[in-house]
């Protein structure tokens, strides 16, 4: 589904020595976000290594409702370092319209998996039904936004109680 019950406050985010405006013109909506977020292919997902070195790697995933749903191999990198500590980042595809979404992952459990199956396979055209391993979904606590030709005026700080 498309609906979302996020409301984000919308702010300029502290970049000190970048020249970014201080008004709120030119903030970008959560609109704008979701709708990149959603779009989206393959995304960039940065995890930390228990010795605390970060993990970077390429995922497929779906924004649906309030969250970030990604599915990963149970013994991959990205797993055992979630399982040490669930913060991670999640980022778009496009650099020139950048969404990055700073979180938390939780499971997900048995009930919410059909609608994932069916997610995925609409915007993936495969089927991960039958691959027997965990879904997550990245609850997020701050997100990030910009227009890389015109950075200064639309960089824009989403933050989630």
């Amino acid at each position: 589904t498309l609906k979302t019950t996020l409301t984000p406050k919308t702010e300029r985010p502290n970049i000190p020595g970048y020249g970014i405006a201080k008004s709120k013109k030119g903030l970008l909506p959560w609109k704008w976000a979701l709708d990149r977020l959603r779009k989206s292919r393959q995304y960039w997902i940065a995890t930390t290594r228990p010795d605390g070195a970060p993990h970077v790697m390429v995922i497929w995933g779906l924004w649906l409702e309030d969250g970030f749903y990604f599915s990963t191999g149970k013994n991959s990198r990205k797993a055992k370092n979630l399982a040490v500590n669930p913060r991670c980042v999640v980022c778009s595809d496009d650099s020139a319209e950048a969404v990055i979404v700073e979180g938390v992952v939780e499971s997900v459990g048995t009930e919410k998996l059909r609608s994932l199956f069916a997610a995925y396979k609409k915007k993936y055209e495969f089927d991960v039904s039958g691959m027997g391993e965990p879904f997550y979904r990245i609850r997020p606590r701050v997100a990030f936004g910009l227009l890389e030709k015109k950075f200064t005026g639309t960089a824009t700080r989403w933050m989630f109680s």
